[in-house]
């Protein structure tokens, strides 16, 4: 890890001289570096859809440029290097946050939100995700919106998963999340933690027999070829969230601070138009391409599975008055 982020500071450092562009250079203009993972299409849309409005917000002033595709490390790694200022801006599932923010850890808890409109009245308000962004201000950045990154539900090899038992002695493959581990577990399932370029060879070895993830890792990542049973239990809705570093941020100027989080907003907007209609081309081309059968669930057995996990976090007297503020914004008149 440690000859990784040396490459990598090395190598921005040197782009960085030959662009002779720096954020403190204020008569110069501006380039914020933006690196991400791999993503699924509406996502990377958004993400240069908010280079755009960067740049025509600032009126030229300040742009930005892009290292895709996990060119220079996974999502770890890129929050690590956004703790530094080697990048300037990333985006990086809640759930990579989560050993940055326990409070990101939040999103991880199955059947936290009922269905996407909650989920959006929450991501959508300042109140309750403020606090969030700015958790992480003493570790050298800070959030500055949220993508959809769809709903998470299982996808296997020998069967569609229609109940809690089918999990059972089930090899699941999870993101590195205890809460996402504890759900399998509680599923009567084995969790394994892999990163997802891992995902692939190990359902087509038998390392694993299923996965949980959105639609898009189907045709995108190609799970479709091994995996042929997707089913909608819908578990999670953990948010995607670009941080920037708090230095890159705070040397901008007044107007170009506001136009970096009027753009960030906006292109949240946009991610929002055109997410759904990726989501269907997606479902099409799986069934299509590769033959995967979808199916609905009933939902109740598995949120019975989990309560655990929700009583628990009731209780944690650093986390539960963000849980209920969360859940206060539910569709059920009680909140729960």
């Amino acid at each position: 890890m440690q000859r990784t982020v040396f490459w990598v500071l090395a190598s921005l450092g040197t782009l960085l001289f030959v662009t002779g562009c720096t954020q403190t250079q204020a008569s110069e203009q501006v380039v914020l570096r933006f690196a991400y993972a791999s993503n699924a299409q509406p996502v990377k849309d958004a993400m240069a859809k908010f280079g755009e409005l960067v740049e025509e917000k600032t009126n030229g002033e300040v742009s930005v440029d892009y290292f895709p595709d996990g060119q220079i490390g996974g999502e770890r790694e890129l929050i690590e290097l956004t703790q530094t200022g080697a990048i300037d801006i990333t985006k990086v599932s809640g759930s990579a946050l989560e050993s940055f923010s326990e409070q990101y850890s939040v999103f991880g808890i199955p059947y936290l939100f009922d269905d996407l409109d909650h989920f959006t009245r929450v991501m959508e308000n300042e109140n309750i995700m403020e606090p969030v962004y700015q958790s992480t201000k003493g570790l050298g950045f800070v959030g500055l919106t949220y993508y959809n990154s769809g709903q998470r539900s299982f996808y296997m090899m020998d069967g569609p998963v229609e109940t809690p038992e089918d999990i059972q002695g089930k090899k699941i493959r999870v993101m590195q999340s205890e809460t996402a581990i504890q759900m399998i577990e509680l599923m009567g399932g084995t969790a394994v933690p892999l990163g997802s370029g891992e995902v692939y060879t190990s359902l087509q070895q038998g390392i694993i027999d299923g996965a949980e993830n959105n639609e898009f890792v189907l045709v995108t990542a190609g799970h479709g070829e091994v995996a042929k049973y997707y089913s909608y239990d819908e578990h999670t809705r953990v948010p995607d969230i670009v941080i920037i570093n708090e230095k890159s941020l705070t040397e901008l100027t007044e107007s170009q601070q506001q136009a970096v989080h009027e753009a960030a907003k906006e292109s949240t907007e946009y991610e929002k138009q055109v997410f759904q209609a990726a989501v269907e081309a997606e479902k099409e081309e799986a069934s299509e391409e590769y033959n995967v059968q979808f199916n609905q669930v009933e939902k109740a057995p598995f949120l019975e599975a989990v309560q655990p996990i929700h009583e628990q976090i009731k209780k944690d007297p650093d986390l539960g008055e963000f849980y209920q503020a969360i859940r206060n914004e539910s569709n059920n008149e009680d909140g729960g």
